[in-house]
């Protein structure tokens, strides 16, 4: 997949997350509870499906996946040596395989806010359905 697709796919998937953010605040109690699990199940596979591929990236590109897992500023640090050094290379064998594993490393990175637009899902989602219960529990608790 090309990675403006990959990114078309993210921004649809923030733009349903949102959509359906909005929709919940309208929704009956149970039905925003079915949301809540249905979105809750779609963000652990997301997790696990990312988990995968996190470990054939990690393979893949050297372990670049951990490094950005572990600690984000080191990631940016080792991101900036890169592309330095790709400034600095004229070798076109050298140049094409710093290429792949760029795309590689972009192919992650989509994969991974794409796993976090799904949790972020699961939170609002989750979020409106336990304001939903404390407005009923509100109307249950005498004065």
């Amino acid at each position: 997949m090309a990675l403006s697709d990959d990114l078309s796919r993210l921004s649809k998937k923030a733009k349903e997350a949102e959509d359906r953010f909005a929709a919940a605040q309208s929704q009956a109690r149970d039905r925003v509870e079915q949301d809540v699990e249905k979105a809750r199940r779609t963000s652990q596979d997301a997790a696990d499906q990312l988990r995968t591929r996190s470990d054939a990236a990690a393979e893949n590109a050297q372990a670049r996946g951990d490094d950005i897992q572990r600690s984000w500023n080191e990631h940016v640090r080792q991101v900036r040596e890169r592309i330095d050094a790709r400034k600095a290379q004229h070798d076109a064998s050298v140049a094409a395989s710093h290429a792949d594993e760029a795309a590689d490393y972009a192919e992650f990175a989509i994969d991974l806010a794409y796993s976090a637009v799904e949790e972020a899902e699961y939170a609002v989602l989750d979020a409106v359905l336990a304001q939903k219960d404390a407005a009923t529990a509100e109307g249950k608790v005498p004065s």
